[in-house]
Formats: C-alpha cells, structure tokens, sequence
C-alpha cells in the first residue's frame, strides 16, 4: 500500500504518544485487526472497563497496544490510518468507531522499554510516577500534583474534561524479569492495585483500561492482586480469539498475495486452534516467511526459547515422560487451574505445562483439557531443547528413539518390535492399549526423535485408503521414507499385504528416493503375552 500519513502532534513519551508507531506498521505489510476496538470500545464508561489480554510473544501484542494508541489519543488525528480498516467500514461498528476516535488523553506505559530506562529495578515503580507527572504538568500546568499518584490523575481529569485511557503493554515484564526479586514484584502489583483496584477511583480517573503481557494477572495468596480485569488468555481467549495471532483466512489471503506455499505455511506456523476463531497462526513467524519465503524456526529469535530447557529439566514426576509424548504427537492432559502466574511457583508437572501453553509452546484445547506442540517450528524447538536436558530419564529416552530410528531404516525388524514392546510395557496403566489407535500412541511415543530428520503425517489418503503414518524426510535428510502400518490382533506381515494391497506408497509418488513399509502388529492373546512384532521392506519409488 501507499505510505500512510497521520498527524503527529504527541505531548511525551508516556502521555499522548500520537500515533507514529501504528503509522510505521501500516507502512509495511498489515493485517487489518482494527476489529479488535470495537471489543475495548464496548467496555468504555461501563463496570468492565478494565482489559487485560496475555498471549505468547511475538503474537501481535505490541502492535496491538499501537494501534490503540493511534486510535484514542486525542492529540493527533488518525482518521485517514483508520479510514480503509475494518472498524470504519463496516456500518455495525461505525457509530462507536467515530464516538471514540481521538477523543482521550492515553497514557501508555511499554513496560519492557521502563525496565530498560532504570538503572535499578527497584525503581520501576516511582520512575513511571516521575515520568508521567512530569508530562502531566507539560500538558496541563495548572495541575496539583498530589502526594498519591491516584490523586494527581484525578486531578488532572478534572482540569482536562476527559477521563484517561490507559495502555500498558508487556505489563508482566517486571514480574517476568524480577522472577526471583518478590519485593519488587509486591510493590509492582500495589501500584496497579492502587489505580485498579478501588472502583470509585478507578471510574472516576479512567474511561478503559487495557494491558497486554504473556502471563495472565499474578495471583497475591488467594485472590488476584488487580481481580476487576477482565482476562482474556491464550487458554481462553473468548471473543479477543480472532485477535490472537493470524486467522487462516488471513494467511490463505498473504500467501495468494505475495505467492507463498500455503501448505508449508501451515506445517510450520499453524497449530493453534481456539474457540470462534479456528486455526491461528504465529503472526512474527508468518510475516518473517512471508518476507523471506524461507520455512524454518524463527521462534529462537525470542527471548523465551532461551528458558525452555530450563522449565522442561525440572524434577517433577512424570515430566520427561510427557515430554517424549507431546514429541511424539501425543496429546497430554493438563490441568490449568493450579497455575500461579509467575516464572517461578511451580508445584507439578501441570504448572510448568500451563507455562508452556502461556509462552505459546504449547496448543491446548479449552473443551478437552488436552495440550500438544502446535507445529513443525516449536517442535525443532523442543527437539533442540531436549538433547541438551541433563535428566537420566531425558537422555534415556533420546538414546532409545535415536536407535529406534537408526534400526528402522536398518532394517532390524526384531530390534524395532522390542523396542515397541518395551514401550507399551512402560505406559500400559496411562494409555491404556487395548486397540490400534493405542497402539499408534505407543508407537508414536517410540519414535518421538523423528523430528531431526522426517515431516510427519497421520491418517494420510493414499491409495486406496489411509496410511496410519507417514514419516517423510526433510529436503536435508539423507534418511528414507517411512510408511507404517499398525495392527492389532493381527500380524505384522498382514500390514505389509495391507500397504502394498491398497497402494499407500502412491502417497510418495513423485518422491523417488527408498521407501521402508514398516508393519507393526501387537496380539494380545499371543502365548508370549503383550509380544509384539515388525516387519521392514524396501521398495524402490520412481
């Protein structure tokens, strides 16, 4: 699109930030998620003025705080930004899109950048009271300047006519940074508790309130240090879901746009799927493909792919275990409700899998309660963070899968079987194998390590029916092709006649390299009770 022109006629850094920031983003390629005002715009004046949205970095959230910024700041004019987007061309919106448009004094608090103005964490808090009075009085030199920081915005609405609108974005970034530094933490949340918390207060000095972070709002004991937020998470977004990230539609429509492979797209990006909005896409992550139209891992950019070996080595029972299956395509339970949000208050396993759903490493299904790696991106992730975890258990289970690999493509039948067998002895009680798709839960666990070198695909139409899995080497990988059929009460060798009677191999027509058909059988009323066989063949593609 054409260069975008707003009028910037900012009052500081904290008070009134124009809209130069949202006029950069329209500048380059966007997405139009304008819609989301309308969301904020309904909260205005009402008991639910108070906004509080988390989800993983990298998912749009610093955009997002821009856009409102442009969009209430009442010292700039950012019609014409706005003029073409969503929130004014649709007539459902168009009444409350004019009624608010530039029409507060915003203040706007990028919490990630105040950290790194201060020398001292420990001088967060007054830093943000200095910096915002100063400007206060800039702006409205006739202003009182009380010994409460509430009193001073209470006055300054009163001289002004108008209530505030507040923006804080990255507003977990002091609880996140000072994870080990509870004092300060304290102090942050009885700042915000003392704009938030006293109702009278609170809609006496703001119109809204929206803040943006990662983690959801940090419990104090039992309740929540700022509880009259309303929450809306990755876990339960509820009607900010479209917002989250990018829809499938908007990335079908990126992709038709500037000719990028979608279905890679959405192998590598895609994964998240939420309630009213379907499948959502890592929007850093497509944008990057989009511009370089190269599909690889850009999460190791962020600083949270840093501390995810960190959560996934600690000692909790169970946890190498639940690693190995979300590897392998597994679906876990997870319960959600015990989570402290913080970095640090970790009781179980379920806490540091919260964690992870909150960072975006994980997907997880509200309904069910069940979590899985999204994507082909947080699984190199995982893959790379694993190998470096010093657990025993950890490093048994890379050990095993790397040979479970190894005697596959070697085509040690029996080596594979046991292996399998082992497997299906350690988890019977938790998953319970009584069936095929069981038995396909086993074997994906088994084989958790295929990610360094295979793209995998379950259920595949090929043929005349549906291969169980496939593993299919990377452009990298000097590896064969893997189709694996599974039976139950069956024999291995009726897998194989399976494979090659209904054509599965067609699936890899065009491949042209080795394909190994792996049949794996599990009787259980075999005499050699739970005893599992293999059988390997190598047929040659075209």
């Amino acid at each position: 699109m054409d260069a975008v022109q707003g009028e910037v006629v900012a009052l500081g850094n904290y008070l009134n930030p124009g809209n130069s920031g949202f006029i950069g983003i329209r500048n380059d390629i966007y997405v139009d998620k304008s819609e989301m005002i309308r969301l904020v715009n309904e909260t205005i004046e009402t008991p639910r003025r108070l906004t509080c949205v988390s989800r993983p970095r990298r998912f749009g959230k610093s955009f997002a705080a821009q856009m409102l910024c442009a969009y209430y700041d009442r010292s700039c004019d950012s019609s014409e930004l706005f003029k073409d987007l969503k929130i004014a061309t649709n007539q459902e919106f168009t009444d409350s899109y004019r009624k608010h448009l530039n029409k507060y004094d915003v203040i706007y608090l990028d919490m990630t950048a105040v950290i790194g103005a201060v020398h001292d964490k420990d001088d967060i808090v007054p830093f943000v009271i200095r910096n915002v009075t100063r400007e206060l009085v800039e702006a409205y030199p006739r202003l009182k300047v009380a010994e409460a920081f509430h009193d001073t915005l209470s006055n300054a609405v009163a001289i002004a006519g108008t209530k505030f609108v507040m923006i804080i974005d990255e507003w977990d970034a002091p609880i996140r940074e000072a994870r080990n530094n509870g004092e300060l933490q304290q102090n942050y949340l009885e700042f915000l508790r003392s704009l938030f918390k006293n109702s009278g207060m609170t809609a006496k000095i703001f119109a809204a309130a929206y803040m943006t972070g990662i983690l959801p709002i940090k419990k104090d004991g039992s309740q929540s240090a700022i509880s009259d937020f309303q929450e809306y998470s990755i876990i339960c977004p509820m009607g900010f879901a479209k917002s989250v990230g990018f829809t499938e539609e908007e990335v079908r429509q990126l992709c038709g746009r500037y000719g990028r492979d979608f279905t890679m797209m959405k192998s590598w990006y895609d994964g998240y799927e939420l309630e009213d909005a379907g499948s959502v896409y890592n929007p850093n992550s497509v944008m990057k493909a989009v511009r370089s139209n190269k599909f690889h891992s850009y999460w190791t950019e962020t600083s949270t792919a840093k501390s995810l070996m960190d959560y996934i080595s600690l000692d909790f029972d169970g946890l190498s275990k639940t690693m190995a299956e979300l590897m392998g395509g597994i679906e876990v339970l997870v319960d959600t409700n015990g989570f402290a949000n913080d970095l640090v208050t970790f009781r179980n396993r379920n806490d540091v899998l919260t964690l992870l759903v909150h960072l975006g490493y994980l997907a997880y299904d509200e309904e069910l309660k069940m979590a899985r790696i999204p994507n082909e991106e947080i699984r190199l992730e995982f893959a790379r963070a694993v190998r470096d975890v010093k657990r025993d258990e950890t490093i048994r289970r890379v050990r095993e899968s790397d040979q479970l690999i190894y005697d596959t493509i070697h085509g040690n039948a029996n080596a594979v079987a046991a292996q399998i067998e082992k497997i299906h002895a350690e988890e019977t009680v938790p998953l319970f194998y009584n069936n095929e798709q069981a038995l396909r839960s086993v074997v994906k666990l088994a084989y958790f390590g295929y990610k360094d070198y295979y793209l995998k695909f379950e259920e595949l139409p090929s043929g005349d029916g549906y291969a169980d899995i496939v593993y299919l080497p990377k452009k990298s990988s000097p590896m064969p092709a893997l189709v694996v059929e599974l039976k139950w009460n069956q024999s291995a060798e009726g897998a194989i006649v399976q494979i090659k009677n209904r054509r599965y191999p067609e699936v890899l027509h065009g491949y042209g390299g080795v394909v190994l058909l792996v049949g794996i059988a599990y009787d259980k009323d075999a005499k050699e009770k739970r005893k599992h066989t293999c059988v390997i063949e190598e047929v040659k593609l075209s």
